[in-house]
C-alpha cells in the first residue's frame, strides 16, 4: 500500500472508530515508517471530513507538554490538535461514559482568544496580547488506540487523543495572573488526587501558546478571535468511569467541575 493510500486508511479507520467505539490498533503497527508529517496528514484528513460534515474548527490543543504527561506516555516533545464545536461540554451537564472508548480528563488553563494571532516569529508579548482572557478547563481525552498503547505519531495521527473540553465560569484577564504560579488541586470523587502548578505546562502555559501559534503558523494556520487554546496539562491525566466526579480547582481561576454517568452502553 502506498503512502497516500496508507493515510487515507487509517483515516477512514479513526473516523470509524469514532463511530462503533472500538479501538484500533497503533498506526505504527499496522504501517512500518510512519512520519510525524503522515501523522499530522492522517489527522487532518479526520478534520476535513468531520467539518465537512458540520463540525466547526473552535481551537486547537496543545499535548504532552507536561513531564508527568510525557513521562506517562513515554514522549518527549509536544504535540498538537484541533478542537471542534461538538467537543465542548457545558459545565454541569452530565458526561455519559459510554460515548468514549477509554477516557481520561485533566486540569488546564484555556486561553481563549481575543485577536487574531499568526505565527511563525510570534513571541509570548505578542501572544499575551492575543489573549481576551484565560479560564480553568477541564480536557476529556481519549484513545481510538487499543489500551494507550501508542507513540507520538500514533497520537498525532488520533488528533492528540482529544474528546472533550469543559470550560469554567470564571474569565480572567491575563494581566491579573500569573500564569506560572498559578496552583490547581485535583480532585477526584472528593479526594484529591494530584496537585500542580502552571510552570508545569513548558515552564508557562504562554510558552505553550507560543509554540503551537508558531507550529500552527509554519502550517498557514491562524489563531482566530474566540479560538480556544488548551496549552496541556498541569497533572498526570485520571481514568474516569460512571460514578467518578471531578473538580480542578486553581487559585486565582476558580474551580471547574464534570460528572461522569452511565450512558446507554453500560446500564
Amino acid at each position: 500500500m502506498s503512502g497516500a493510500e496508507a493515510r487515507r486508511a487509517l483515516a477512514e479507520s479513526f473516523l470509524g472508530a469514532y463511530e462503533s467505539k472500538r479501538a484500533l490498533p497503533p498506526p505504527t503497527a499496522q504501517f512500518d515508517g510512519l512520519t510525524i508529517d503522515d501523522a499530522y496528514d492522517i489527522q487532518q484528513r479526520q478534520i476535513d471530513a468531520r467539518v465537512a460534515a458540520g463540525a466547526v474548527v473552535k481551537g486547537y490543543k496543545v499535548g504532552l507538554t507536561s513531564q508527568a504527561m510525557q513521562d506517562m506516555l513515554g514522549v518527549h516533545e509536544p504535540d498538537f490538535g484541533h478542537l471542534l464545536s461538538d467537543m465542548f461540554l457545558p459545565e454541569g451537564t452530565p458526561i455519559k461514559v459510554s460515548d468514549y472508548l477509554q477516557p481520561r480528563i485533566e486540569p488546564e488553563i484555556a486561553f481563549v482568544m481575543g485577536a487574531e494571532l499568526a505565527g511563525p516569529g510570534v513571541t509570548p508579548g505578542a501572544a499575551a496580547k492575543a489573549v481576551d482572557h484565560v479560564v480553568a478547563s477541564l480536557e476529556l481525552i481519549d484513545s481510538r488506540v487499543a489500551d494507550w498503547r501508542i507513540t507520538l505519531v500514533d497520537t498525532i495521527a488520533d488528533n492528540a487523543s482529544s474528546a472533550g473540553v469543559i470550560l469554567g465560569s470564571k474569565p480572567v484577564r491575563l494581566a491579573d495572573v500569573d500564569l506560572a504560579s498559578i496552583n490547581c488541586r485535583f480532585i477526584v470523587n472528593s479526594t484529591i488526587f494530584q496537585t500542580g502548578v502552571g510552570a508545569a505546562v513548558m515552564g508557562s502555559p504562554l510558552d505553550a501558546l507560543v509554540w503551537l501559534a508558531n507550529t500552527l503558523g509554519a502550517r498557514g494556520v491562524a489563531f482566530k478571535p474566540g479560538d480556544v487554546i488548551m496549552p496541556g496539562s498541569l497533572t498526570a491525566a485520571h481514568d474516569v468511569v460512571a460514578g467518578t466526579n471531578i473538580e480542578a480547582a486553581f487559585s486565582d481561576l476558580g474551580s471547574v467541575f464534570a460528572a461522569f454517568v452511565a450512558g446507554a452502553n453500560d446500564e
